[in-house]
């Protein structure tokens, strides 16, 4: 029943397991809380208050999706495992860039921005690989697209922030503690 339910909706899951779609009803919540609250995150005043909350809450919904995304791919690594290989970057990558923060490394603004920025690009990358084929304007570009698109768009964005982010100022005149 579960899985004739995504088959409407236009997805074709493997239906032979009922752990795999249990995780699946799991991920697909938690990968678009980690859609939205990233880019509330990526787009709000670097303050305390709104960033902090939900760049929070992108971390915890993207372990969430990694967990579950284990789990799927363990079941069917053929069709999965490449998912599972951006999923565990996307994962590694946030929590680099959390930790620089949380600990204040030295230069840990450059290292929180690339973390979590890297982690966001590769988030989506791993949605648009898996998704794309099912999406409206999507469904109509070259698979290669899925993958390329997520980084053309926010690899530039990153490098940006990274060369002119006002956080990253302030810490080139040493304002911003950067650390031990």
């Amino acid at each position: 029943m579960l899985c004739n339910a995504f088959v409407a909706l236009g997805f074709t899951p493997p239906c032979d397991s009922q752990l795999f779609l249990a995780m699946l009803v799991i991920h697909i919540p938690f990968g678009m809380s980690c859609v939205l609250t990233g880019l509330v995150a990526i787009t709000s005043k670097k303050q305390h208050g709104r960033h902090p909350r939900f760049g929070t809450i992108y971390y915890w919904s993207l372990a969430v999706v990694f967990a579950s995304a284990t789990v799927m791919a363990a079941l069917y690594w053929a069709e999965f495992g490449h998912l599972f290989i951006l999923g565990t970057l996307s994962f590694t990558a946030a929590t680099f860039g959390r930790t620089a923060r949380r600990q204040l490394w030295r230069g840990w603004v450059k290292l929180h921005i690339s973390g979590m920025g890297l982690s966001y690009v590769l988030m989506l990358t791993a949605f648009y690989v898996d998704n794309g084929k099912n999406l409206p304007i999507w469904k109509e570009l070259p698979a290669l697209t899925y993958w390329i698109l997520p980084s053309a768009i926010g690899l530039p964005l990153i490098a940006r922030a990274l060369l002119f982010h006002p956080l990253v100022a302030r810490a080139r005149k040493g304002s911003v503690h950067e650390g031990r």
